[in-house]
């Protein structure tokens, strides 16, 4: 074996983290090493956020040509090609990997392809090669979940939507989560069949009540069965597609396609991170403190395998943030977890910043005021295929300081991104009152809302 190459860090993964802490890292003068087996840009860029949502535009459009007549246009629609909108998603992610390796290379980052494990707390091996280094981050991310239950192989899970070829016409998603609303309704607006089973009482459980409800009664509305709660005892094939056997004895199907949505785990069991001496909960997850330390100096951990929240952005801040305090002299740099956005790609899309408001009863009581409102935005007003839009301010205090935003409708994972500055900020419901509203928008009922719903 070769002397092993020294670097003043490793990062372990080339999702959203890794590569904004070697970015970060090599930009501020060290030498750096990337390990990952795969294409650059974890699930994001290649499974997950850029592809889903390119989807997403694609159904976006299939329910603007169901309206156009709505605005006088005589549009007769020939057909439609999964094949092309897959070959041009397939191209453009592949151009974002791509972009990806010549931008590290160009900074400076050694990149090595394969799976890097821990030898020892300050090394790790790939391909029988070994590199050191003082600073090790560990962003190795996660990968769908699917349960242990007879006949699980004949799904398939979100990594396997994304390598169909063909649309199938009769789907079923095994999950109300946020991944399975998302796959549901893109496949409803090019077409499909779909049903939607989850053992929880009703989709999108951590979700604010009201944005739960509304997108439940549309996707009904749109013709999405929704079958709720479901335990899945089985998958079984017969001649006429895949059915899905229930424990309490119903059964569900039969469907040309499976898609299990039911989770993801952590990537963490494979690495050595016992050799290093990590802690590893039970679950996978690494626990870490305020500032990304494992219990192993010079061990770090960031993006979805700590547990946090799973999202981009968040991998994102904190892999930099890291870097700050380990090479730029900022001590105190570290990501704060408290009111951070999230935004479902949903039909249609919706966004929550903040407590719901039975987080905020529970913590506050009486000190809660709530104003909501739901309305058919004008967008919809002369069509026949309408789409809700609701919105909840959650406040507390006498001073009404606004500690939830939630949003669903048209525009929502647009406009909740100035609404989330707001609920940082600590703003009030008179600094949202007073501010001018922009009209004619759906946007501009957040500042004009003004009878509080009864407390509960």
């Amino acid at each position: 074996m070769s002397t092993p190459q020294h670097f003043d860090l490793i990062a372990l993964g080339g999702g959203s983290g890794g590569l904004a802490a070697a970015e970060r890292a090599a930009q501020l003068g060290k030498r750096v090493l990337l390990i990952e087996p795969n294409a650059l840009g974890g699930t994001c860029v290649n499974l997950g956020c850029v592809p889903k949502k390119l989807m997403w535009y694609g159904a976006q459009v299939a329910e603007s040509l169901r309206n156009a007549a709505g605005f006088g246009f005589d549009v007769e629609v020939k057909g439609f090609s999964w094949k092309t909108l897959v070959d041009a998603r397939r191209a453009r992610v592949k151009g974002i990997g791509d972009w990806w390796a010549g931008y590290a290379v160009e900074q400076g980052i050694t990149l090595v392809k394969g799976y890097g494990r821990f030898v020892n707390a300050n090394t790790v091996e790939v391909d029988g090669e070994q590199y050191t280094a003082p600073h090790i981050v560990v962003s190795t991310g996660g990968r769908p979940f699917v349960p242990p239950v007879p006949g699980a192989d004949l799904g398939i899970t979100s990594d396997g939507f994304f390598a169909l070829d063909e649309q199938p016409k009769r789907v079923a998603i095994l999950g109300g989560g946020y991944i399975g609303v998302e796959i549901a309704g893109l496949m409803r607006s090019f077409g499909s069949e779909v049903t939607v089973a989850d053992i929880a009482p009703r989709i999108l459980m951590p979700f604010d009540l009201m944005l739960s409800e509304t997108l439940s009664q549309h996707m009904r509305h749109e013709g999405i069965e929704l079958r709720m709660p479901f335990r899945t005892a089985g998958l079984r094939k017969t001649d006429d597609g895949i059915v899905i056997d229930g424990a309490e004895g119903e059964a569900l199907g039969p469907f040309d396609c499976v898609i299990w949505a039911a989770g993801r785990k952590p990537n963490t069991e494979a690495i050595g991170l016992d050799v290093a001496g990590v802690e590893v909960q039970p679950n996978g997850f690494v626990p870490t403190d305020a500032y990304q330390n494992t219990n192993v100096a010079g061990i770090y951990a960031i993006g979805d395998i700590t547990g946090r929240v799973a999202l981009t952005p968040v991998a994102v801040a904190a892999g930099r943030r890291l870097m700050m305090r380990l090479f730029a002299g900022q001590a105190e740099a570290k990501l704060n977890y408290d009111n951070i956005p999230s935004v479902v790609f949903s039909h249609p899309p919706m966004g929550s910043v903040g407590l719901t408001e039975t987080q905020a009863r529970e913590q506050f009581g009486m000190a809660v005021t709530v104003y909501q409102t739901d309305f058919t935005p004008m967008k919809y007003a002369m069509v026949a295929h309408k789409s809700p839009t609701a919105m909840k301010l959650v406040c507390v205090g006498t001073e009404e300081k606004v500690i939830g935003v939630h949003i669903i409708g048209d525009g929502a994972d647009e406009m909740l991104q100035g609404f989330g500055v707001a609920v940082k900020a600590g703003l009030t419901k008179a600094d949202f009152d007073n501010t001018v509203a922009i009209h004619p928008t759906s946007s501009e009922e957040l500042v004009t809302l003004k009878v509080p719903n009864p407390a509960l």
